[in-house]
């Protein structure tokens, strides 16, 4: 294979694609294969396989950092709180940068960035510095978030998007349901450090790869200007929002700071709109929140995630500190939520294919809630009721199985055709603000329910820590029972021949 404009690929076009910042063409000995396309495909799965892993083992990570850093539970939430902030705000920054540069290069620096934040976290010296590391790492995430949908559709033909798409998503599970696990391992016999070590070698062999395998952009569409008013004021405007979440309990509700940061993200928020609904070619294009069933789908997504979060904050502390599990009995009892998710997606998209997304939406959340109600009534302490809270983690993953995929595809079918990128944008960003915003609740309301001063989960007695735990499953719970609200009365209309493109883009 050659490059169109520099001929084959040698050491010299490839130095001379890194000093000209071009994309250098693929290698020739791979791009020539018959089975090139699903090099690309199996590159892109290495990214995403790693972002999966990274959220998913750092839930199980936190009771640990508590302990390590003697810190505050509204601080140790950051860890994970910042992470999926960043990947919000850059996300559709990114994202609208490679519809205008191309994808080859970010994709590549998405790893690079990736493996340096991951190498920097593990050497962090105070939580301070993790979390300023996690966020140099969520960058990197975003970079390769941003791009991965595209590079797939760009490799393989019409017919076989769906195939790439389906790998791309098989990755993300088994990412998802081995991260609890492999991080209670680590935990259990390296110590913290190498939560985050172990991404460096799987990063390299990525960026390695995305350097020889990844094609060139072949076509740049003409998107028109950067919306750099958009992409300065969503950062703030998100970071202000979510550190009132997170902070309340630690700085005072009515503390000057509190104030002021809600001023703040008020202000910028109402910027960011501002500057989005007047736009020619925006980050986000929000005039689609205008589509009733587009904006009730995107609220029950925000709940849904907001939810799944804040599970998958609180049962670690649950399982460390009240059952005094082992890290790494409790990363494996954790990971039977995102298997079970994963498993019931498909079921999921079957029922939306045939009745719509009203109906399964529905049940799916009404099953989460039957889960919630479960860990309200059996979460006590004792060891005989632990099978029942494992019992209630299941089918808690089967609801939140059976509702995204539908759920996601009424989304994408409320949009027009023409706008499905945007779209994708819109639910992406929305998904990340609920998983964040249901870390720093649960944060909250755990720290609120064990003193709210101390804010710790260390040295404090079980009947404490049973009682907090069960106000945050009273919150989750309401949560749930909203999106099942929306649900019910969203349009029922089905859209089964947007199906398969709507399942794409939950990546």
């Amino acid at each position: 294979m050659t490059d169109a404009t520099h001929g084959p690929l040698s050491i010299g076009a490839l130095r001379a694609a890194v000093v000209e910042g071009r994309e250098p063409p693929p290698l020739q000995a791979i791009a020539r294969l018959a089975s090139y396309r699903w090099f690309v495909v199996g590159t892109v799965c290495i990214g995403s396989f790693m972002g999966q892993v990274d959220a998913s083992m750092t839930q199980v990570l936190l009771p640990r950092l508590e302990l390590e850093f003697a810190a505050r539970l509204s601080s140790v939430s950051w860890v994970a709180v910042a992470y999926l902030l960043a990947m919000a705000s850059f996300t559709p920054i990114f994202g609208r940068l490679a519809d205008m540069v191309g994808r080859k290069l970010l994709y590549a620096g998405g790893f690079l960035l990736f493996i340096i934040g991951s190498g920097l976290c593990g050497f962090a010296t105070d939580l301070t510095m993790l979390i300023f590391f996690r966020i140099l790492q969520s960058i990197g995430a975003a970079l390769l978030t941003s791009n991965s949908i595209a590079i797939i559709v760009m490799a393989t033909g019409p017919k076989e998007h769906g195939r790439g798409l389906g790998l791309q998503s098989a990755a993300q599970a088994i990412g998802l349901g081995v991260g609890p696990a492999v991080g209670g391992l680590i935990l259990d016999t390296l110590g913290w450090h190498w939560a985050f070590w172990i991404n460096v070698p799987f990063g390299l062999v990525g960026l390695v790869l995305g350097w020889l395998v990844i094609p060139q952009t072949t076509k740049v569409p003409d998107t028109g200007r950067f919306d750099w008013q958009g992409a300065l004021l969503i950062v703030p405007a998100l970071t202000a929002v979510v550190a009132v979440l997170n902070q309340g309990h630690a700085w005072g509700f009515t503390s000057p700071a509190l104030l002021s940061c809600l001023l703040f993200g008020i202000v910028f928020l109402a910027l960011f709109f501002r500057a989005e609904r007047r736009a020619t070619a925006p980050l986000l294009d929000l005039h689609l929140l205008g589509k009733g069933s587009f904006l009730l789908g995107n609220a029950s997504n925000f709940l849904s995630y907001a939810t799944l979060f804040g599970v998958f904050f609180l049962i670690p502390f649950v399982l460390v500190r009240i059952y005094h599990d082992t890290a790494l009995a409790a990363g494996l009892r954790l990971s039977i939520l995102p298997v079970m998710l994963g498993l019931l997606a498909p079921v999921g998209g079957a029922l939306f294919d045939r009745f719509g997304a009203r109906a399964p939406t529905c049940c799916g959340m009404l099953i989460c809630i039957a889960a919630l109600a479960l860990f309200y009534f059996f979460l006590d302490g004792t060891a005989g009721n632990l099978p029942l809270v494992t019992l209630a983690l299941a089918i808690f993953g089967v609801g939140q199985g059976l509702f995204i995929s539908p759920n996601t595809s009424s989304i994408m079918a409320a949009a027009p055709p023409e706008q499905t990128g945007q779209a994708g944008s819109v639910l992406n960003v929305v998904r990340l603000i609920g998983m964040s915003t249901g870390i720093a609740g649960a944060s909250t309301l755990f720290a609120l329910g064990l003193g709210g001063a101390a804010g710790t989960t260390l040295n404090v007695p079980t009947a404490s820590l049973v009682a907090a735990s069960r106000d945050v499953i009273l919150l989750l719970g309401c949560l749930a029972a909203l999106a099942a609200l929306i649900s019910l009365i969203r349009p029922g209309h089905r859209k089964a021949h947007r199906a398969d493109l709507a399942r794409h883009m939950t990546a």
